[in-house]
């Protein structure tokens, strides 16, 4: 069996569009391995494929959950589980792709679930909390990257609940976090690439993301949305910025600068994950997507 293809790179740098590429050349389907794009109605915030781009290629784990739902990691790495198996069964190549460390070595396999967090746990981090609430931030982002963005990491509560909801070890320290990019526990073979870019054209492309994410209409986006939505949602990337525009509380372009901001903290802690792995990397600077996806092709052969 062909293994199963993981492409893993920052926010901003074109993940989609090589992706989709790829799979049009080797017969693959692509499996969302991010943790906001798995919400419906929210196609704007969370950069999800457009419909042309779903039309190229079959996509899983894309706008399959309410905004008001909660939704933890355990979950989707079944839901990838079983998207990755069933494209695997028909005789197709499994693409996952995303930005979010954890969600994509949840759907690789690997990662133990355990129940719902003791009390015994919840006193320990909340007594952490209390005592060195920077040591309780900083748990949480090397745990998990994309969740400590998209919450509010001053609230302490939020932080403790988010590291419980990771529910494999949140009293493991932090480097021991890098048996995650092992091959212990694979469900199937992998070919991990790391889709790098060069900083100053990163950062030029989460601006230019940011402003087209304003023309495209994100605050009629968020508007839209039934209340009341997620925890998660409501702290992600752009959604808690127009919900204080539309509350009054911020200005238009003062939620566009905070939202540059944010982005940019969390392609800093994504190039962090991007660190630890044990990847192919392929250079995609001022390259066309066809012709990455040529070069991962090449290298799978």
């Amino acid at each position: 069996m062909e293994p199963v293809v993981a492409l893993f790179g920052p926010t901003g740098m074109g993940k989609t569009e090589i992706a989709i590429a790829l799979a049009e050349l080797i017969g693959g389907e692509v499996v969302s391995a991010d943790s906001m794009q798995v919400y419906r109605g929210l196609p704007i915030a969370t950069n999800q494929p457009s419909a042309e781009q779903l039309a190229r290629v079959p996509h899983h784990l894309v706008a399959v959950v309410a905004p008001d739902e909660e939704f933890s990691v355990a979950r989707y790495a079944d839901l990838a589980h079983a998207a990755v198996d069933d494209a695997l069964a028909r005789g197709r190549r499994a693409i996952l792709a995303g930005g979010s460390g954890l969600y994509l070595r949840a759907a690789l396999g690997g990662l133990g679930f355990a129940g719902p967090p003791s009390p015994a746990e919840r006193r320990r981090l909340e007594a952490l909390a209390s005592a060195d609430p920077a040591a309780l931030r900083a748990r949480l982002r090397d745990c998990d990257p994309a969740t400590f963005a998209a919450i509010d990491s001053r609230n302490p509560r939020r932080v403790v609940r988010a590291l419980e909801a990771l529910r494999d070890g949140p009293d493991e320290p932090g480097p021991a976090r890098d048996r995650l990019w092992s091959d212990a526990g694979l469900r199937h073979a992998t070919r991990l690439f790391c889709l790098e870019i060069d900083r100053e054209r990163l950062r030029g492309s989460v601006e230019a993301r940011v402003d087209e994410m304003f023309h495209r209409g994100l605050l009629d986006e968020i508007a839209a949305l039934p209340q009341p939505l997620s925890r998660t949602v409501a702290q992600a990337i752009g959604v808690r910025e127009m919900l204080a525009v539309l509350a009054g509380d911020l200005t238009l372009d003062d939620a566009r600068a905070r939202m540059k901001a944010r982005t940019r903290g969390y392609v800093r802690r994504q190039l962090t994950w991007m660190r630890k792995l044990n990847a192919d990397i392929i250079p995609t600077s001022a390259r066309p997507p066809e012709s990455v996806a040529r070069e991962i092709a090449r290298r799978l052969s």
